[in-house]
């Protein structure tokens, strides 16, 4: 591993010297949440795209599961910061973690039970390889997203990606570069690690976030663009078939971007290249990083540069000492 730190329980850590003991609560039960965000290099400098908001989305999944993260959200951010800082990159996917350590191994979480913090940052290109370009052959999978009142989609939980690992597998093994659920209810619902887009008559459909999805950020992103562009973007129940009979199809999310699909279950969408309102979007997307997209929202926190003097506080509590986390484990000591 090239990148040199990593940030746990309070301190930046060398790579090869952050552990988490095997009695950890999140390895056998799920009992994590976490995020994904990126770093783009941009003629400014590496800035993150919506840091706050994936952080405000990180503790609304921990109070979903009790899960006391034990910093506050400025201290989050300010440790995200530091890490890309002290590794020198100029961009980055970024992994921000919060799991129940070591204690009881009993289902039920002790109520003081210790949780761990970490945040990981690599290296990462497309996530879905040259498919990101040529648009990717997807399947729609045999396996469903949980139904409501079963697992929390909303919540960003390592437990979910359960499903999310069986419908990759799934489309691994028939040669798509991804599969696409169905919900409970047999309509669509959202890719194995993205949300799903499709575009017919020059309107943008996209399943309802009561359809089992994670409500997703970049997804929040590509509806705002849109409205940027005159589309018009409908939530709604889409049957299997819409996917067959759309004029484009795409995925999105924090590691996928903007996905074009080319291919559903070995059907060609539209003829077979990213079509022209998938393009736009990507070009508005991408133009937030290079400057042809003024970024109106504030979505761009910069890691050098004026965002330093807000954070400096934070940073002074979160990086230099401030370890709330680090304590002894009932099953043994962790690093």
């Amino acid at each position: 591993m090239s990148v040199p730190f990593l940030w746990h329980n309070g301190r930046l850590k060398p790579w090869d010297q952050a552990s988490v003991h095997v009695g950890a609560h999140a390895l056998h039960y799920g009992s994590s949440v976490f995020e994904g965000l990126r770093v783009y290099a941009t003629p400014q400098g590496p800035a993150y795209f919506r840091l706050a908001d994936h952080t405000r989305r990180l503790f609304e999944s921990a109070r979903v599961y009790d899960i006391e993260v034990g910093y506050t959200a400025a201290e989050i951010d300010a440790a995200c910061l530091e890490l890309i800082r002290a590794n020198g990159m100029g961009s980055a996917y970024v992994r921000p973690i919060v799991f129940r350590g070591a204690g009881s191994l009993g289902v039920l979480p002790q109520a003081d039970g210790p949780v761990e913090v970490a945040i990981l940052a690599l290296p990462w290109g497309a996530y879905l390889g040259d498919a990101a370009e040529r648009g990717a052959d997807v399947c729609v999978s045999s396996w469903r997203r949980p139904a409501p009142g079963t697992l929390p989609s909303w919540a960003k939980a390592g437990g979910n990606y359960l499903s999310s690992q069986l419908i990759a597998l799934e489309a691994r093994r028939g040669g798509y570069d991804e599969g696409i659920a169905l919900g409970h209810e047999g309509l669509l619902s959202e890719g194995a690690g993205e949300n799903l887009f499709l575009v017919r008559k020059g309107r943008l459909l996209t399943p309802p976030t009561s359809a089992g999805i994670l409500a997703g950020i970049t997804r929040d992103t590509v509806v705002t663009l849109a409205g940027e562009l005159g589309l018009a973007v409908e939530e709604r129940d889409l049957p299997r078939e819409a996917l067959y009979s759309a004029d484009e199809v795409f995925l999105c999310g924090t590691a996928a971007e903007i996905t074009p699909v080319r291919s559903v279950d070995r059907k060609r969408v539209g003829d077979g290249t990213p079509g022209p309102v998938t393009r736009a979007l990507r070009d508005a997307f991408f133009g937030l990083f290079d400057g042809r997209t003024a970024d109106r929202w504030n979505w761009l926190t910069w890691v050098h540069g004026s965002t330093r003097a807000v954070h400096d506080h934070a940073e002074n509590a979160a990086v230099h000492g401030r370890t709330p986390q680090e304590k002894p484990a009932s099953m043994g000591a962790m690093a």
